[in-house]
């Protein structure tokens, strides 16, 4: 009788933990679908036009998508490639140093845009740079 107990406590145990985490499942799924995620990676040593590119983008997506943020349809990563814990993500991506992304989900589909090369060339103006950021955000937001 008592191994009954507790064979029907565990396996009730079981499903609850089964059930809640195909809820997270489902959660997580939908709170990443039609999202951006800006990726700046960087190095742990960094030059000023890195450090700039960060502050710019930071600059850029405070400035012109507060609600987007706020909302979750944009979200900021700032990933150090020589942390070990970021190698799966900047593997990825194939990020060795500094280098800065939009990845676009919808409808769980992913698309990256790699903007490196114009955050190098735009990285030391930072009216150019965010206006170009900007412009190319917004595109993508009107394709969510």
């Amino acid at each position: 009788m008592k191994l009954i107990k507790i064979l029907s406590m565990s396996l009730l145990f079981c499903l609850f933990a089964f059930i809640g985490k195909a809820q997270n499942t489902t959660l997580g799924n939908t709170a990443k679908s039609n999202q951006i995620e800006v990726i700046d990676f960087h190095s742990t040593h960094r030059c000023f036009t890195c450090n700039a590119i960060e502050k710019h983008t930071k600059y850029t997506l405070d400035t012109y998508f507060q609600k987007e943020l706020e909302e979750g349809k944009i979200v900021f990563k700032v990933i150090n490639v020589d942390d070990e814990k970021n190698y799966t993500i900047s593997e990825k991506f194939k990020a060795s140093g500094t280098a800065l992304f939009l990845n676009i989900t919808q409808n769980g589909k992913e698309k990256a845009i790699d903007l490196t090369n114009f955050a190098f060339m735009k990285g030391k103006d930072k009216t150019a740079f965010s206006e170009q950021l900007k412009s190319k955000i917004e595109v993508e937001l009107n394709n969510l």
